[in-house]
Order: structure tokens, then sequence, then C-alpha cells
């Protein structure tokens, strides 16, 4: 499987992005997706996912501001992102696990929030 990102950018405190993930390879043998970031001098973290059920979960931190949503094809993970705080600003990576138990990870996109 392989999962590229986009979207990534600069936005201003409360505004808003929207990142994507496009899954290529086995992506029938995908259980569930998700989102992390990883801020400078940080552990990587859950952000968002869901599962192929659409069983939806979210960090405290965004929830309220963050929606995960898959593509009807479900080959296309999205994340959008409103009333973004500068605590947001991380490398945001994408990630899917398969039925199996395999993991992979995706280069990741950069999401600074700044005035």
């Amino acid at each position: 499987v392989q999962l590229v990102e986009s979207g990534g950018g600069l936005a201003q405190p409360g505004g808003s992005l929207r990142l994507s993930c496009a899954a290529s390879g086995s992506i029938f043998s995908i259980n569930t997706m998700g989102w992390y970031r990883q801020a400078p001098g940080k552990q990587r973290e859950l952000v968002a996912d869901i599962t192929s059920r659409d069983i939806m979960d979210y960090a405290n931190s965004v929830k309220g501001r963050f929606t995960i949503s898959r593509g009807n094809a479900k080959n296309t993970l999205y994340l959008q992102m409103k009333s973004l705080e500068p605590e947001d600003t991380a490398v945001y990576y994408c990630h899917a696990t398969l039925f199996g138990g395999s993991g992979y990870w995706g280069q990741g996109t950069q999401v600074t929030v700044s005035s």
C-alpha cells in the first residue's frame, strides 16, 4: 500500500485547511485509515482515524474542529480542519492498517498555523 498526502500549507489562526491522502496498491486490504501528526520535539500522535465500517475516533484536542472522512471508492482519506490553532502546527501523516495488521505511512505534509 502506498499513501500520498497533499493539502498542507500555511493557514492563519482560525482558518481552515483540507488534507487528502491517496492510497494505491492493495486498497481492498485496508481496514483503518487515520491521520497522525508530529510537532517539533514531540511524539507522533493520533489526530483521527476511521474504520472500514466508518467508525471514527478523534483526539480530544481536535474534536469539534476536525472532520475525517473517506472517499466513495475508499481509497482516499480526507481531514477537514477548521478553527486552526498555532498548536495544530505539525507534520501530518496518513496511516493505513490492513486487516492482517500491517501498517503503512505516507511521507507527511507540513501544516503551519501562524499569523
